[in-house]
């Protein structure tokens, strides 16, 4: 089933393609000197390049890239975490798998807001300590796994929205081992993000529960059909996101009674009267929509046109285009401080991010002599960027912390 959204200012602001013709927008300006927080310098682009297809080849040494997803945290270590759980489960058909799937990609996301340099989990199972984005996918996995969001005690494979809008920081603490020694940035926000998500899933049965009691799951049942009658593009499956999860952003920008989400403002962005000035990322919206592809895979749907989504304007793939010195502090000061996430200067870096991913995409299937098709974005995240992004921050500075740092709420990043 498609469903038909009218057009409006504010809808024109839920697509990648409005992130990418904003975020090049900036970009040009960079180019001619007239943003106020960055010079750019593409002659390290290439360097930079360089640097990232060394760290996807050691990575993927075959250069079989998956896609950049939250599953690859699933399977850290080589052990697919998420196979073993679904293979004991034992699902009955492919819509059971998919909603379950879907749930786990897309509360696991939404937890995965900056940990802070000092929080660590310790897997059960393994023994294995893990950190940052590890460690928050392979916690959100474990309490998923014992049905910590789930209604049903005999089905705990499931994101419920009543569960979900009764979870509170305790619980989330207590999932993430969370103590005086091992603080958790941002847990009170993480936990009001899964009500929120749990009110908004509840409101949207069109989305969310057409062939089941209201879960985030439900987006899988609305594009599998969809891929069973024709086909499914990557963009389709950020639209349904942004249309279904819209309301979950608190105190975000709105027109016409809209939430725009991680939409904010930068003063040198063109547009009409009302998105003027109004920078569009959806970062967790896309990586959201990233995750929520392979499941529909694995399920006999193929998602198409994959590069319609954009890069993701989080602080890895920011961090590796200041380390390599194509962005560029106006103000060297600037380094020194924290910023607030709405800040102009996080917008603007957080968009021309987004808008050199795509050159740093370019430069590395020039360099491969491959096409988009063979290399698309996806792949380059994963290889790649974000990767090359972690390995200089830890080169350049103890605890491999971001050269920018943020002030996170945990609903952002």
């Amino acid at each position: 089933m498609t469903i038909d959204i009218p057009q409006s200012d504010a809808l024109s602001l839920l697509s990648a393609k409005s992130v990418r013709e904003r975020a090049n927008e900036l970009l040009e300006l960079g180019l001619q000197g007239e943003l106020e927080h960055f010079s750019i310098d593409l002659s390290k682009l290439r360097e930079c390049a360089h640097r990232t297809l060394a760290v996807t080849k050691n990575n993927y040494p075959d250069l079989q890239v998956p896609l950049h997803s939250r599953w690859r945290h699933f399977e850290i270590d080589g052990v697919d975490r998420w196979a073993m759980l679904a293979g004991a489960r034992r699902f009955s058909d492919e819509r059971g798998m998919g909603r379950a799937a879907y749930d786990l990609a897309i509360l696991s996301v939404l937890l995965d807001a900056g940990a802070g340099a000092q929080w660590k989990y310790h897997e059960p199972v393994t023994g294995d300590t893990l950190t940052r984005s590890e460690g928050l996918a392979i916690g959100s996995l474990g309490m998923f796994a014992a049905g910590m969001f789930s209604e049903k005690v005999l089905d705990p494979l499931r994101a419920d929205a009543i569960a979900l809008f009764q979870i509170d920081p305790e619980e989330i603490a207590e999932g993430f081992q969370v103590s005086a020694e091992n603080p958790l940035v941002g847990l009170d926000g993480r936990a009001a993000l899964l009500r929120r998500l749990g009110e908004a899933v509840s409101l949207r049965p069109d989305l969310f529960s057409k062939e089941d009691e209201p879960r985030p799951g439900g987006l899988f049942d609305v594009l599998y059909d969809e891929g069973l009658a024709g086909k499914v593009t990557a963009g389709r499956v950020l639209e349904v996101v942004l249309d279904g999860l819209g309301p979950i952003w608190p105190g975000r920008e709105e027109i016409d009674g809209v939430n725009l989400g991680d939409v904010w403002r930068h003063s040198k962005v063109s547009g009409n009267e009302r998105t003027k000035g109004l920078m569009p990322l959806h970062k967790l919206s896309q990586w959201i929509a990233y995750s929520l592809i392979e499941p529909l895979a694995w399920a006999g749907v193929e998602v198409t046109e994959l590069d319609d989504l954009t890069g993701l304007a989080e602080y890895r793939n920011g961090g590796l285009f200041v380390d390599c010195g194509i962005l560029k502090l106006r103000d060297p000061d600037n380094l020194s401080k924290r910023h607030e996430v709405g800040s102009e200067l996080i917008v603007e870096w957080r968009a021309l991010t987004v808008a050199l991913l795509d050159k740093l995409a370019e430069r590395i299937r020039i360099d491969l002599d491959v096409t988009k098709e063979q290399m698309p974005l996806a792949c380059v995240l994963e290889g790649g960027s974000w990767a090359a992004g972690r390995q200089i921050a830890q080169e350049k500075r103890p605890g491999g912390t971001p050269p920018i740092e943020i002030v996170s709420d945990g609903t952002v990043f």
